[in-house]
Protein backbone atom coordinates (compact mmCIF):
# COMPACT_ATOMS: atom_id res chain seq x y z
CA UNK A 1 0.00 0.00 0.00
CA UNK A 2 1.67 3.69 -0.92
CA UNK A 3 0.98 6.07 1.60
CA UNK A 4 0.71 9.68 0.16
CA UNK A 5 1.98 12.30 2.57
CA UNK A 6 -0.05 15.19 2.57
CA UNK A 7 0.77 18.73 2.56
CA UNK A 8 -1.67 21.78 3.09
CA UNK A 9 -0.22 25.15 1.96
CA UNK A 10 -1.53 28.63 3.02
CA UNK A 11 -1.12 31.29 0.14
CA UNK A 12 -1.87 29.93 -3.35
CA UNK A 13 0.32 32.91 -4.97
CA UNK A 14 3.41 33.06 -7.05
CA UNK A 15 5.43 32.01 -3.86
CA UNK A 16 3.22 29.10 -3.29
CA UNK A 17 2.54 28.02 -6.18
CA UNK A 18 6.03 28.50 -7.92
CA UNK A 19 8.59 27.69 -4.68
CA UNK A 20 7.05 25.85 -1.80
CA UNK A 21 4.34 23.92 -3.52
CA UNK A 22 6.60 22.92 -6.19
CA UNK A 23 9.67 21.69 -3.47
CA UNK A 24 6.65 19.78 -2.11
CA UNK A 25 5.37 18.41 -4.88
CA UNK A 26 8.30 17.48 -6.36
CA UNK A 27 9.11 15.57 -3.04
CA UNK A 28 5.97 13.27 -2.76
CA UNK A 29 3.74 15.50 -1.02
CA UNK A 30 -0.60 15.57 -2.57
CA UNK A 31 -0.83 19.89 -2.35
CA UNK A 32 -3.73 21.24 -0.69
CA UNK A 33 -3.70 24.65 -1.23
CA UNK A 34 -5.42 26.85 0.99
CA UNK A 35 -6.28 30.93 0.10
CA UNK A 36 -9.07 33.19 0.54
CA UNK A 37 -8.99 34.40 -3.25
CA UNK A 38 -12.34 32.48 -4.19
CA UNK A 39 -11.45 33.05 -8.30
CA UNK A 40 -7.95 31.92 -7.66
CA UNK A 41 -9.12 28.64 -5.60
CA UNK A 42 -11.77 28.06 -8.42
CA UNK A 43 -8.69 28.37 -10.86
CA UNK A 44 -6.92 25.46 -9.18
CA UNK A 45 -9.59 23.59 -8.65
CA UNK A 46 -10.30 23.29 -12.24
CA UNK A 47 -6.87 22.74 -13.68
CA UNK A 48 -5.22 19.69 -13.82
CA UNK A 49 -1.81 21.34 -13.25
CA UNK A 50 0.24 24.29 -13.87
CA UNK A 51 4.20 25.06 -14.75
CA UNK A 52 6.96 26.76 -12.90
CA UNK A 53 9.52 28.23 -15.27
CA UNK A 54 12.93 29.31 -14.26
CA UNK A 55 14.94 31.71 -15.55
CA UNK A 56 18.30 32.11 -15.29
CA UNK A 57 20.91 29.07 -15.03
CA UNK A 58 19.48 25.95 -16.35
CA UNK A 59 16.00 27.77 -17.26
CA UNK A 60 14.25 24.69 -16.26
CA UNK A 61 10.55 24.18 -16.94
CA UNK A 62 9.12 21.69 -14.00
CA UNK A 63 4.79 20.67 -13.99
CA UNK A 64 3.43 20.84 -10.68
CA UNK A 65 0.09 18.22 -10.62
CA UNK A 66 -1.93 15.96 -8.46
CA UNK A 67 -2.92 19.38 -5.86
CA UNK A 68 -6.30 20.48 -4.31
CA UNK A 69 -7.55 23.85 -3.59
CA UNK A 70 -9.54 24.81 -0.71
CA UNK A 71 -11.49 28.42 0.18
CA UNK A 72 -10.69 28.43 3.23
CA UNK A 73 -12.59 31.92 4.31
CA UNK A 74 -15.65 30.00 2.55
CA UNK A 75 -15.32 26.60 4.13
CA UNK A 76 -13.33 26.34 7.06
CA UNK A 77 -15.00 23.31 8.08
CA UNK A 78 -12.67 21.67 4.99
CA UNK A 79 -9.62 23.81 5.45
CA UNK A 80 -9.79 22.61 9.17
CA UNK A 81 -10.35 18.58 8.10
CA UNK A 82 -7.34 18.77 5.79
CA UNK A 83 -5.09 20.17 8.52
CA UNK A 84 -6.45 17.50 10.86
CA UNK A 85 -5.47 14.78 8.43
CA UNK A 86 -1.96 16.42 7.00
CA UNK A 87 1.51 15.88 7.92
CA UNK A 88 2.77 18.97 7.14
CA UNK A 89 1.52 22.96 6.93
CA UNK A 90 3.38 25.92 5.10
CA UNK A 91 2.94 29.32 4.42
CA UNK A 92 3.16 32.07 2.64
CA UNK A 93 0.48 34.78 3.01
CA UNK A 94 2.48 37.52 4.61
CA UNK A 95 3.82 38.45 8.22
CA UNK A 96 0.78 40.20 8.86
CA UNK A 97 -1.50 37.91 7.65
CA UNK A 98 -0.05 35.02 9.45
CA UNK A 99 -1.57 35.38 12.77
CA UNK A 100 -5.37 35.24 11.32
CA UNK A 101 -4.30 31.48 10.34
CA UNK A 102 -3.89 30.46 14.04
CA UNK A 103 -7.59 29.90 14.70
CA UNK A 104 -7.88 27.77 11.75
CA UNK A 105 -4.92 25.46 12.60
CA UNK A 106 -5.65 24.97 16.19
CA UNK A 107 -9.05 23.92 15.15
CA UNK A 108 -7.22 21.47 13.19
CA UNK A 109 -4.98 20.39 16.06
CA UNK A 110 -7.92 19.92 18.32
CA UNK A 111 -9.53 17.88 15.51
CA UNK A 112 -6.13 15.83 14.89
CA UNK A 113 -6.44 12.21 16.02
CA UNK A 114 -4.08 11.09 18.52
CA UNK A 115 -2.50 8.52 16.79
CA UNK A 116 -0.78 10.72 14.26
CA UNK A 117 1.94 12.03 14.12
CA UNK A 118 2.85 15.60 15.54
CA UNK A 119 1.96 18.35 12.51
CA UNK A 120 5.07 20.02 11.37
CA UNK A 121 4.61 23.74 10.77
CA UNK A 122 6.70 25.82 9.19
CA UNK A 123 5.92 29.34 8.29
CA UNK A 124 8.24 30.03 4.75
CA UNK A 125 7.45 34.19 5.39
CA UNK A 126 10.30 37.07 5.10
CA UNK A 127 9.94 37.72 8.87
CA UNK A 128 12.33 36.65 11.89
CA UNK A 129 11.16 33.22 13.37
CA UNK A 130 7.86 33.54 11.44
CA UNK A 131 7.32 30.08 12.93
CA UNK A 132 7.22 30.61 16.80
CA UNK A 133 5.52 34.21 15.99
CA UNK A 134 2.62 31.36 14.53
CA UNK A 135 3.08 29.04 18.00
CA UNK A 136 2.24 31.42 19.96
CA UNK A 137 -0.64 32.62 18.22
CA UNK A 138 -1.86 28.94 17.83
CA UNK A 139 -1.49 28.42 21.38
CA UNK A 140 -3.64 31.23 22.52
CA UNK A 141 -6.34 30.43 19.76
CA UNK A 142 -6.02 26.53 21.07
CA UNK A 143 -6.79 28.30 24.41
CA UNK A 144 -9.47 30.31 23.94
CA UNK A 145 -11.37 27.48 21.87
CA UNK A 146 -11.63 25.54 24.73
CA UNK A 147 -8.93 23.25 23.98
CA UNK A 148 -6.13 22.34 26.29
CA UNK A 149 -2.90 24.50 26.30
CA UNK A 150 -0.33 21.78 25.64
CA UNK A 151 -2.71 20.46 22.70
CA UNK A 152 -0.27 22.80 20.37
CA UNK A 153 2.83 22.24 21.85
CA UNK A 154 2.04 17.82 21.44
CA UNK A 155 0.30 18.25 18.40
CA UNK A 156 2.54 20.22 16.58
CA UNK A 157 6.04 20.81 15.73
CA UNK A 158 6.79 24.48 14.79
CA UNK A 159 9.99 25.22 12.77
CA UNK A 160 11.23 28.09 11.89
CA UNK A 161 12.39 28.72 8.12
CA UNK A 162 14.31 30.96 5.51
CA UNK A 163 13.18 31.52 1.96
CA UNK A 164 15.03 33.02 -0.51
CA UNK A 165 13.98 33.27 -4.11
CA UNK A 166 12.97 36.06 -6.52
CA UNK A 167 9.42 35.95 -8.28
CA UNK A 168 9.08 38.81 -10.72
CA UNK A 169 5.32 40.43 -11.11
CA UNK A 170 3.67 38.01 -13.24
CA UNK A 171 0.80 38.31 -15.99
CA UNK A 172 -2.79 36.58 -14.69
CA UNK A 173 -2.90 32.81 -14.88
CA UNK A 174 -1.62 29.70 -13.13
CA UNK A 175 1.92 29.27 -14.53
CA UNK A 176 4.65 31.17 -12.90
CA UNK A 177 7.80 32.53 -13.68
CA UNK A 178 10.30 32.38 -11.36
CA UNK A 179 14.40 32.64 -10.86
CA UNK A 180 16.58 29.09 -11.13
CA UNK A 181 18.46 30.41 -7.66
CA UNK A 182 16.72 28.84 -4.23
CA UNK A 183 17.59 28.25 -1.15
CA UNK A 184 15.55 27.37 1.71
CA UNK A 185 16.75 26.81 5.25
CA UNK A 186 14.88 25.13 7.96
CA UNK A 187 15.95 25.12 11.64
CA UNK A 188 16.40 21.07 12.73
CA UNK A 189 16.22 21.30 16.55
CA UNK A 190 12.59 21.45 16.61
CA UNK A 191 12.46 17.76 15.62
CA UNK A 192 14.70 16.20 18.11
CA UNK A 193 13.04 13.65 20.07
CA UNK A 194 9.33 14.47 18.51
CA UNK A 195 9.02 13.62 14.75
CA UNK A 196 11.45 12.91 11.95
CA UNK A 197 12.22 15.55 9.98
CA UNK A 198 10.39 15.99 6.92
CA UNK A 199 11.49 14.84 3.64
CA UNK A 200 11.92 17.64 1.35
CA UNK A 201 13.85 17.89 -1.29
CA UNK A 202 16.10 21.08 -1.85
CA UNK A 203 15.83 22.19 1.98
CA UNK A 204 18.71 22.88 4.03
CA UNK A 205 18.63 22.34 7.43
CA UNK A 206 20.55 23.88 10.41
CA UNK A 207 21.28 23.66 14.35
CA UNK A 208 21.36 27.72 14.13
CA UNK A 209 18.65 29.51 11.64
CA UNK A 210 19.66 33.22 12.96
CA UNK A 211 22.41 33.68 11.01
CA UNK A 212 20.69 32.76 7.49
CA UNK A 213 17.37 34.72 8.05
CA UNK A 214 19.79 37.72 9.00
CA UNK A 215 21.79 37.70 5.80
CA UNK A 216 19.09 36.98 3.36
CA UNK A 217 16.62 39.68 4.90
CA UNK A 218 19.31 42.14 5.71
CA UNK A 219 21.68 41.86 2.49
CA UNK A 220 18.79 40.27 -0.19
CA UNK A 221 15.52 41.78 0.80
CA UNK A 222 17.48 45.57 2.36
CA UNK A 223 18.95 46.05 -1.23
CA UNK A 224 15.87 45.05 -2.73
CA UNK A 225 13.58 47.44 -0.80
CA UNK A 226 16.49 50.38 -1.07
CA UNK A 227 16.90 49.97 -4.83
CA UNK A 228 12.61 50.28 -5.06
CA UNK A 229 12.29 53.01 -3.11
CA UNK A 230 15.31 54.99 -4.42
CA UNK A 231 13.86 54.16 -8.07
CA UNK A 232 10.15 54.81 -7.80
CA UNK A 233 11.03 58.03 -6.32
CA UNK A 234 12.60 59.11 -9.53
CA UNK A 235 9.56 57.50 -11.48
CA UNK A 236 11.58 54.13 -12.70
CA UNK A 237 9.86 51.55 -13.49
CA UNK A 238 12.61 48.17 -13.13
CA UNK A 239 14.78 47.53 -9.75
CA UNK A 240 16.63 46.65 -12.83
CA UNK A 241 16.76 50.19 -14.09
CA UNK A 242 16.95 51.76 -10.95
CA UNK A 243 20.24 49.95 -10.29
CA UNK A 244 21.71 51.40 -13.71
CA UNK A 245 21.77 54.50 -12.20
CA UNK A 246 25.31 55.14 -11.17
CA UNK A 247 23.75 57.29 -7.55
CA UNK A 248 21.13 54.82 -7.19
CA UNK A 249 24.17 51.86 -6.68
CA UNK A 250 26.23 54.05 -4.86
CA UNK A 251 22.93 54.01 -2.04
CA UNK A 252 22.58 50.62 -1.86
CA UNK A 253 26.17 49.92 -2.19
CA UNK A 254 26.24 51.87 0.86
CA UNK A 255 23.28 50.27 2.81
CA UNK A 256 24.89 46.88 2.20
CA UNK A 257 28.11 48.02 3.73
CA UNK A 258 26.49 48.77 6.89
CA UNK A 259 24.81 45.78 6.71
CA UNK A 260 27.94 43.32 6.26
CA UNK A 261 29.30 45.26 9.19
CA UNK A 262 26.26 44.20 11.15
CA UNK A 263 26.69 40.55 10.16
CA UNK A 264 30.38 40.25 10.64
CA UNK A 265 30.48 41.61 14.27
CA UNK A 266 27.20 39.44 15.17
CA UNK A 267 27.48 36.41 13.47
CA UNK A 268 30.92 35.99 12.21
CA UNK A 269 30.38 36.29 8.90
CA UNK A 270 34.01 36.28 6.86
CA UNK A 271 34.22 39.61 4.80
CA UNK A 272 35.28 38.57 1.98
CA UNK A 273 32.62 35.81 1.80
CA UNK A 274 29.85 38.56 2.57
CA UNK A 275 31.57 40.73 -0.49
CA UNK A 276 31.16 37.84 -2.52
CA UNK A 277 27.32 37.41 -1.18
CA UNK A 278 26.52 41.00 -1.43
CA UNK A 279 27.75 40.93 -5.71
CA UNK A 280 25.91 37.45 -5.96
CA UNK A 281 22.82 38.87 -4.37
CA UNK A 282 23.04 42.65 -6.66
CA UNK A 283 23.78 40.49 -9.90
CA UNK A 284 20.24 38.89 -8.79
CA UNK A 285 17.85 41.73 -8.51
CA UNK A 286 19.45 43.22 -11.38
CA UNK A 287 18.51 39.98 -13.59
CA UNK A 288 16.66 41.26 -16.80
CA UNK A 289 14.70 38.01 -17.37
CA UNK A 290 12.93 39.15 -13.87
CA UNK A 291 11.91 42.43 -14.83
CA UNK A 292 10.49 43.35 -11.08
CA UNK A 293 8.94 46.52 -10.58
CA UNK A 294 9.94 49.11 -8.10
CA UNK A 295 5.89 49.24 -7.31
CA UNK A 296 5.51 45.91 -6.41
CA UNK A 297 8.91 45.33 -4.58
CA UNK A 298 8.29 48.67 -2.46
CA UNK A 299 4.98 47.58 -1.77
CA UNK A 300 3.74 46.98 2.27
CA UNK A 301 6.12 49.90 3.30
CA UNK A 302 4.10 49.32 6.67
CA UNK A 303 5.53 45.78 6.72
CA UNK A 304 8.94 46.98 5.41
CA UNK A 305 9.35 49.61 8.11
CA UNK A 306 8.44 47.64 11.18
CA UNK A 307 11.14 46.93 14.00
CA UNK A 308 12.85 44.00 12.91
CA UNK A 309 12.46 43.87 9.03
CA UNK A 310 14.87 45.11 6.64
CA UNK A 311 15.66 48.52 7.18
CA UNK A 312 15.00 49.41 10.76
CA UNK A 313 16.09 46.21 12.13
CA UNK A 314 19.79 46.71 11.15
CA UNK A 315 19.28 50.15 11.35
CA UNK A 316 18.81 49.59 15.15
CA UNK A 317 21.52 47.11 15.61
CA UNK A 318 24.16 49.02 14.10
CA UNK A 319 22.79 52.07 16.63
CA UNK A 320 23.04 49.78 19.46
CA UNK A 321 26.13 48.43 18.48
CA UNK A 322 27.77 51.88 17.70
CA UNK A 323 28.66 51.28 13.76
CA UNK A 324 27.16 53.48 10.82
CA UNK A 325 23.67 53.59 10.10
CA UNK A 326 23.08 56.52 8.02
CA UNK A 327 22.22 54.91 4.68
CA UNK A 328 19.53 53.19 6.27
CA UNK A 329 17.55 55.56 7.56
CA UNK A 330 17.93 57.63 4.05
CA UNK A 331 16.18 54.70 3.02
CA UNK A 332 13.48 54.58 5.34
CA UNK A 333 13.13 58.37 4.68
CA UNK A 334 12.68 56.91 0.85
CA UNK A 335 10.11 54.63 1.85
CA UNK A 336 8.00 57.36 3.40
CA UNK A 337 7.18 58.75 0.45
CA UNK A 338 6.09 55.89 -1.67
CA UNK A 339 2.78 56.17 -2.64
CA UNK A 340 1.13 53.40 -4.90
CA UNK A 341 -2.67 53.64 -4.78
CA UNK A 342 -3.50 49.86 -5.00
CA UNK A 343 -1.57 49.30 -2.42
CA UNK A 344 -3.04 49.07 0.99
CA UNK A 345 -0.28 49.65 3.01
CA UNK A 346 0.85 52.25 1.25
CA UNK A 347 -2.13 54.21 1.35
CA UNK A 348 -2.25 53.97 5.04
CA UNK A 349 1.23 55.34 5.15
CA UNK A 350 0.27 58.69 3.15
CA UNK A 351 -2.95 58.80 5.52
CA UNK A 352 -1.04 58.34 8.58
CA UNK A 353 1.16 61.20 7.61
CA UNK A 354 -1.40 63.67 6.07
CA UNK A 355 -3.55 63.28 9.72
CA UNK A 356 -0.23 63.64 11.98
CA UNK A 357 0.87 67.29 9.72
CA UNK A 358 -3.21 67.96 10.00
CA UNK A 359 -3.78 67.31 13.80
CA UNK A 360 -0.30 68.15 15.18
CA UNK A 361 0.94 64.51 16.28
CA UNK A 362 4.37 64.03 17.38
CA UNK A 363 7.04 62.98 15.00
CA UNK A 364 8.54 61.31 18.09
CA UNK A 365 4.91 59.44 18.48
CA UNK A 366 4.30 58.17 14.73
CA UNK A 367 7.92 57.37 14.72
CA UNK A 368 7.44 55.13 17.77
CA UNK A 369 3.79 54.27 15.44
CA UNK A 370 5.47 52.90 12.21
CA UNK A 371 9.02 51.78 13.71
CA UNK A 372 8.32 50.08 17.04
CA UNK A 373 11.25 52.06 18.26
CA UNK A 374 11.00 53.82 21.50
CA UNK A 375 12.05 57.10 23.17
CA UNK A 376 15.97 56.37 24.47
CA UNK A 377 16.62 53.96 21.79
CA UNK A 378 20.20 55.37 19.99
CA UNK A 379 18.22 55.16 16.52
CA UNK A 380 14.99 56.63 17.62
CA UNK A 381 16.49 60.72 16.97
CA UNK A 382 17.18 60.08 13.38
CA UNK A 383 13.66 58.20 12.53
CA UNK A 384 11.94 61.22 14.77
CA UNK A 385 13.85 63.36 12.68
CA UNK A 386 13.06 61.77 9.03
CA UNK A 387 9.38 61.30 10.49
CA UNK A 388 9.50 65.52 11.66
CA UNK A 389 10.74 66.48 8.01
CA UNK A 390 8.27 64.13 6.26
CA UNK A 391 5.05 65.63 8.46
CA UNK A 392 6.38 69.75 7.91
CA UNK A 393 6.95 68.79 3.78
CA UNK A 394 2.88 68.08 4.33
CA UNK A 395 2.04 71.16 6.07
CA UNK A 396 3.68 73.05 3.88
CA UNK A 397 2.37 71.73 1.03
Amino acid sequence: MVVIKKAVHFGAGNIGRGFVGQYLHASGYEVVFCDVNSELVRELEAAASYEVHEVGGDGRTTSVDGFRAVDSRLDEARAVYEISTADIVTTSVGPRVLPSLAPLIARGLIERDADLAPLVVIACETAIGASTTLAASVARSVESLGGCAPIAADSAVFANCEIDRIVPEQTPGLDVIIESFAEWAIEIGPFAGRVDAPGIDGVTWVDDLAPFIERKLFTVNTAHAAAAYYGWARGIGSVREALEVPEIHAQVLEVLLETKALLIEKHGFDAAEQQVYIDRNLERISNPHLPDTTGRVGRNPLSKLSRHERLVGPAAQLAERGLAFDGLVRVVRAALDFDVPDDVESRELQSLLRTSAGSGVSPELLAETLTGVFPGHPLFPSLAAVVADKISSRVAA
